[in-house]
């Protein structure tokens, strides 16, 4: 009879993603996770079988858990805007030094590189892109958003400030990328129809 597992699966996913932020997924190693996770690095190779096997796991797992950050900021906050803040925050908190930012666009490199990868990014994007849309159309309900606001291209706005507001903090080096954030978001969003 096989001994109960310890540490879960998603536990393990986790500990990937500390360690792609630590590392990069180029220098990452079974034994950079397992020790991230708590676990001997055969374990990870019996569950997921191999490198490339544990990172096309974390991928489908960031893809299909993609909305979640969505969905508990929506349930803490009773303003739309300030449950996508929320969001933006908890985004923020992935990636607090440049070195560590650099090390996830690595694993974005492989996202665009790899056509497996690039499967899951792709589901990735369209689930997030689906919970902006969710999130703005209710600032357009609740009066956070002018009437009439152009929903799907304002969510592709808010994708790319995000993106291009810790890109810009993590080349410069200046300021607090929250506060970067925030603020770029709430110049997008005064001036959204």
């Amino acid at each position: 009879m096989p001994r109960p597992r310890t540490t879960s699966d998603t536990e393990i996913l986790a500990a990937t993603a500390r360690a792609i932020g630590a590392h990069g997924p180029s220098r990452l190693t079974l034994a950079l996770v397992g020790a991230e996770a708590g676990v001997a690095p055969a374990t990870l190779s019996q569950r997921f079988g191999s490198k490339r096997g544990l990172l096309l796991a974390f991928a489908s797992h960031a893809a299909a858990d993609a909305a979640i950050p969505y969905e508990r900021a929506r349930a803490a906050h009773d303003s739309p805007l300030a449950a996508l803040h929320a969001v933006a925050e908890e985004f923020v908190g992935h990636m607090s030094t440049p070195e560590e930012m650099a090390n996830h666009l690595s694993m974005l490199q492989l996202d665009l590189s790899d056509p497996e990868f690039r499967a899951h990014a792709a589901a990735h994007s369209r689930t997030v892109d689906a919970a902006l849309r969710g999130l703005l159309t209710d600032a357009v309900a609740a009066g956070e958003l002018p009437p009439g606001s152009d929903v799907p291209r304002t969510a592709r706005a808010v994708q790319i400030t995000i993106h291009g507001s810790l890109l810009r903090w993590a080349l410069t080096g200046e300021g607090d990328p929250a506060d970067l954030l925030h603020d770029d978001l709430d110049h997008l969003l005064r001036r959204t129809p």
